[in-house]
Formats: structure tokens, C-alpha cells, sequence
């Protein structure tokens, strides 16, 4: 029988699982990798803001990561410099100024591995509670913002002819993946929780025949992604997050060579 923390790891690990497929989606669909690891990045800023003010962490690394999306909708709208070099300041200035921050406060008791690498062995019951609930309305809003967003993804030009307001479902996009990325960073950290959005639903892009499915495939393979990480974390006593993100890239690997499209 799995150990209670080790089944407390799975049910989380599953619920993040069922966020980040059909939400990486629109990573990849929409190209932001980068602006998915800027506001990872901004994870730490937000960290060290959380210790400086005596805040929840996820509650300073949400309002960091969503201070970074209004940042970069208004200097887009500035329009003076390129979007990924406007990515590039803000990725790195804000790791760059969290870990300064930071180091005003050696005597602090801060796991900086499991920041950067998540702690799924860790997970208590509220962490669950959070991920769940949280899970759940994230996937209502995206929900809500599906057809507009993904018309957007197409050509923004008709989304705004067709009266879906893109900017707005953009806006509403980008504050949703702050909040994914503040459930996530405790699972999988800083460092690879972009991964966890791209490679499932970078995995089942070649079998979907329609958005609705890839998103589907995707969380599934987030997924099998989570179970066969834990699986051989348990069975070989290594980091639970890197383990998750290396069982979906050989998944990826998996199907990207061993599936030929027909001629």
C-alpha cells in the first residue's frame, strides 16, 4: 500500500496535472514558452517579497507573476522594444532582484533546492485542498475565456471583428497562469514548472484532431507524466519534481519516434 505522504504526492501531482494540460495548450499554441519562464522566474521575486512582508508564499508569487503580465501587456502597448527582449528584462531582473533580496536574510530558514525543484513529497492536506479548489475554478475560467482565447490564437484581427475582446481574454489568460504557476511552484519549482505546462500537450499535439482533444490528451499525459515520476522517484530515491518532468519528456520522446503519420 503507498505511504500516506506518498498518496497525498499523486492526488496532488494529478490535480496540478489536470491545470497545466489543456493550459499549456495555449503555451504552445500561442509560442510563449519565454513568457512562461518569465513569470516563473518572477517566482523568487515574489518569494522574497512574501518573507520581506510576512506573506503566504503562493500569495506573493501570484502577485508578483500577475504584476509581470500587466507589465508586459503595458509596455507592448508602449511598443518600444521587442516583446522577448522586454521578456528578457523582466525574466531576469526579477531573479536577479529576488535573490538579492534574499541574501538580506541569511539567518533565514529557506529550502532554496526545493524552491527551485519543488517538494511534491511534502504536499499536506490544505496544499491539497488548494490545488483542488483552486484546480477547479482555474479550469472554469478557462473555460469561460476558451472560445475568444482561441480565436485570438488563430488571428486576433477576427476575434476583435467578431466582437470577442482578445485583449481581454489575453489579460484574463495571463493572470491565470500566475495562479497556476503560484499552485505549482511546491510541485515542481521554479525551474520546471514550464516544463510541466509544454511537454504533455507538446506530446499529444500530433495525435489531436481538434483543440478540445489535444487539451484532454494533454492533462492526460500530465498524468501518466505524474504517476510514473513518483513511481520511480520512490523506487529510486530521486527528486520528485525533475523526476516528473523527465518521465514526461520520455513520453514525448516515446511517441514523437515511435508513432510515424501515415503517408
Amino acid at each position: 500500500m503507498l505511504d500516506d505522504f506518498l498518496t497525498r504526492a499523486l492526488i496532488a501531482g494529478i490535480g496540478l496535472a489536470l491545470v497545466t494540460g489543456p493550459t499549456g495548450c495555449f503555451i504552445v499554441w500561442r509560442r510563449l514558452a519565454y513568457f512562461g519562464e518569465t513569470m516563473a522566474h518572477s517566482a523568487l521575486l515574489g518569494v522574497a517579497l512574501a518573507i520581506l512582508i510576512d506573506l503566504n508564499l503562493a500569495v506573493g508569487i501570484f502577485a508578483v507573476a500577475a504584476t509581470v503580465v500587466l507589465a508586459m501587456f503595458y509596455l507592448e502597448r508602449r511598443d518600444t522594444l521587442p516583446t522577448d527582449t522586454l521578456l528578457g528584462l523582466l525574466s531576469h531582473g526579477g531573479l536577479a532582484l529576488g535573490l538579492v533580496i534574499l541574501s538580506f536574510f541569511p539567518g533565514m530558514r529557506l529550502n532554496l533546492h526545493a524552491l527551485l525543484f519543488g517538494d511534491l513529497l511534502a504536499v499536506s492536506r490544505v496544499d491539497l485542498a488548494v490545488i483542488w479548489i483552486g484546480g477547479v475554478l482555474a479550469l472554469a475560467v478557462l473555460r469561460w475565456i476558451w472560445r475568444p482565447l482561441l480565436a485570438t490564437t488563430v488571428s486576433a484581427d477576427m476575434a476583435s471583428v467578431a466582437g470577442l475582446r482578445p485583449d481581454r481574454a489575453r489579460l484574463i489568460f495571463g493572470i491565470l497562469l500566475a495562479a497556476v504557476i503560484a499552485a505549482a511552484i511546491k510541485i515542481v519549482g521554479v525551474l520546471l514548472i514550464v516544463a510541466l505546462l509544454i511537454i504533455p500537450a507538446a506530446t499529444v499535439r500530433r495525435f489531436s484532431s481538434s483543440p478540445e482533444g489535444m487539451a484532454a490528451g494533454a492533462a492526460a499525459a500530465g498524468v501518466l507524466a505524474v504517476a510514473a515520476g513518483l513511481l520511480a522517484s520512490a523506487g529510486l530515491d530521486t527528486p520528485s519534481g525533475p523526476s516528473i518532468v523527465v518521465a514526461a519528456l520520455a513520453l514525448f520522446i516515446v511517441t514523437r519516434f515511435g508513432h510515424r503519420r501515415p503517408r
